[in-house]
């Protein structure tokens, strides 16, 4: 799994490294560069790649899609860590892009890398259909914005120090952190030009991953090493964070991690041994960093 994560990685960064040096050089891109490498395990990308092989995808072009997935997840990675958000000093092992650039660099950063994700996607270098292209960049679009990424965002920081029920959680979670997922599990059955209902089904699959990684996320946090999550651990129950494990506890969360994965693998079966690899990363993504 981790040779797999880290050819992925490779790859994805090679791409972004390669596309972004064919761009004029502006002051923001130091900081853009910061913020996006080393970029993480590369999660996201992997799921897409394990997705993208049941339906046989030419892996440089699942690589381009991904690396637009990883601006989008850089983007809200640095405005995140923003002392008016999170307010979190330390992202991936190092200083976070606002500490070392300042607020206003930082905003910006993330913008651009925002907004580089669907260059990436209308690029002539990405041969796919214009059809096609538009179709991702609408569902990423969704995925980013205030029914995705942005609104959980707003949601996770209005709950804290509240009483939130599981439902609304769940929805926060999902909304924060599984509309990525979302898309990274349509994508290829939209570039595979699917029945609407099946993409449906893909992004519905897509969202449950993503529950599963932000509650393992959030378990890292609860007990985990700072030092193996490049990040500050603990804080979600000093800042009153509305999560699964605060609700449920621990051992509860790890069986409501369990129910997920084995309805992901049930709504998979149908495609048979193709599916082994996403198996093998939902399993990694609940006992990684342990």
């Amino acid at each position: 799994m981790k040779k797999e994560l880290s050819k992925i990685a490779k790859d994805t960064n090679l791409f972004l490294k390669g596309y972004i040096k064919k761009q004029k050089k502006s002051d923001l891109m130091s900081a853009m560069k910061y913020g996006l490498f080393p970029g993480g395990k590369k999660i996201r990308s992997k799921i897409l790649i394990d997705i993208g092989s049941i339906f046989s995808i030419d892996y440089k072009s699942l690589i381009a899609v991904g690396a637009a997935v990883e601006c989008i997840h850089a983007y809200s990675l640095i405005h995140d860590d923003l002392p008016c958000m999170d307010d979190d000093k330390i992202r991936r092992g190092k200083p976070s892009t606002h500490i070392k650039y300042g607020e206003s660099t930082a905003v910006l950063a993330g913008n651009s890398l925002l907004t580089m994700a669907f260059e990436i996607l209308t690029s002539h270098d990405l041969k796919l259909s214009e059809k096609i292209k538009i179709n991702l960049i609408k569902r990423l679009s969704k995925s980013s914005g205030h029914l995705g990424i942005a609104g959980g965002q707003y949601l996770d920081l209005s709950y804290e120090k509240k009483k939130i029920s599981k439902k609304k959680i769940i929805e926060m979670e999902i909304k924060k952190t599984g509309k990525l997922f979302s898309f990274c599990c349509a994508a290829p059955a939209i570039i595979k030009k699917r029945k609407i209902s099946e993409i449906n089904s893909f992004e519905i699959i897509g969202s449950q991953i993503g529950l599963l990684f932000q509650i393992a996320d959030d378990l890292i946090d609860f007990k985990g090493n700072s030092k193996l999550a490049g990040k500050k651990t603990g804080k979600d129950l000093k800042k009153g964070k509305a999560t699964l494990i605060n609700l449920l506890g621990y051992s509860e969360s790890i069986k409501y991690c369990d129910k997920i994965i084995k309805n992901i693998n049930k709504n998979l079966l149908k495609y048979g041994s193709n599916t082994k690899k996403i198996n093998g990363t939902l399993n990694y993504i609940l006992n990684r960093n342990k």
